[in-house]
């Protein structure tokens, strides 16, 4: 078998006693924060398959909402997460669900405030590395190991054209590029990961071109 880094290998460094439910549940968890752009008010979120077996016992709750305070693998604030993000006034509730999912580590997060909501579905691979297969029911790729935008946009011809020119205007290297959509000619999103962190107003470029109706980013 190959691995592509040491990180394949040894795993992130991580707070909690296993890569798959510590590691990447705050991924999965942190991710959605990132693309929400902001802390939460309320969290459902629902474990699936091994995590809603032993998500207690590994802490996967503990740190999937430590991903929604927008803390990383290794802080260890981590382990009070459920109080704080009690204090910061965020409700939180935990489902099992008996659903079979394609991946055994799979959870679902729904939450929102009183601006909007956002639903994600995310999986943890192994070695603290996750993939986000669902986003507001468009179906997507993501790894949320590299920087990246998520751009909504009108399904017509031009659109997918005009973000990458402004990429390439600003010399930001596209490493991988997915589209989705739920009906053709409706709304599309496309999944664009890079090589470096995207600026603000790069962001605001791009919100700007015609048939773009919401751009978020996930950074490094």
């Amino acid at each position: 078998m190959k691995y592509k880094s040491v990180f394949d290998i040894i795993g992130p460094v991580m707070i909690g006693p296993s890569s798959s439910h510590t590691a990447g549940a705050a991924r999965i968890g942190r991710v959605a924060r990132n693309l929400f752009g902001r802390e939460p008010k309320w969290a459902e979120i629902s474990f699936y398959g091994s995590f809603a077996k032993t998500y207690k016992g590994h802490g996967t709750d503990v740190a999937i909402v430590g991903g929604l305070l927008d803390f990383d693998t290794y802080d260890e604030r981590i382990k009070e997460s459920l109080t704080l993000a009690k204090g910061n006034g965020m409700k939180v509730k935990f489902h099992e669900e008996d659903a079979v999912m394609d991946h055994p580590n799979t959870a679902k997060i729904v939450m929102g405030d009183d601006a909007g909501e956002l639903e994600l579905v995310g999986i943890s691979i192994g070695g603290g590395k996750i993939e986000i297969i669902e986003l507001n029911g468009f179906q997507l790729n993501l790894s949320g190991h590299h920087p990246a935008i998520l751009v909504v946009h009108n399904d017509r011809f031009g659109a997918i054209a005009n973000v990458s020119n402004i990429l390439a205007k600003h010399q930001i290297n596209i490493g991988k590029m997915d589209v989705s959509r739920k009906e053709k000619g409706k709304m599309a999103l496309m999944t664009i990961e890079v090589d470096h962190n995207i600026e603000n107003h790069i962001l605001q470029e791009i919100a700007e071109v015609p048939d773009i109706t919401q751009v978020a980013r996930v950074s490094d």
